[in-house]
């Protein structure tokens, strides 16, 4: 409490207030491995970040770019959950990097 006031911890997980429609949130992300070009299809963890993740086929360790928060967002076809709320994306719009 400030000031004999709640105040409410806001993550970044967390969906925008006052938004009438709210962004509808993809959960699953085509990864690919940029060592052997492998895709898995993977769930999203809505809560948190992925920095790393490790190939199916050739079990090379993936982690983000620089300047990109996970591996979904380097390396997937959708971005995470967070960047999606943040953005303000909806689900059936052209993930990043993917044109129309």
């Amino acid at each position: 409490m400030t000031n004999g006031k709640k105040v409410k911890k806001v993550s970044c997980c967390d969906a925008p207030a006052g938004r009438e429609n709210p962004v509808e949130v993809e959960l699953y992300s085509d990864i690919s491995c940029p060592e052997c070009g492998h895709m898995e299809r993977e769930k999203m963890p809505t809560d948190a970040c992925l920095f790393f993740y490790y190939c199916k086929a050739c079990d090379a360790r993936l982690r983000p770019n620089i300047g990109d928060c996970c591996v979904f967002c380097s390396f997937g076809t959708v971005p995470c959950p967070p960047v999606q709320l943040a953005s303000g994306r909806e689900s059936g719009s052209p993930a990043r990097g993917q044109k129309d």
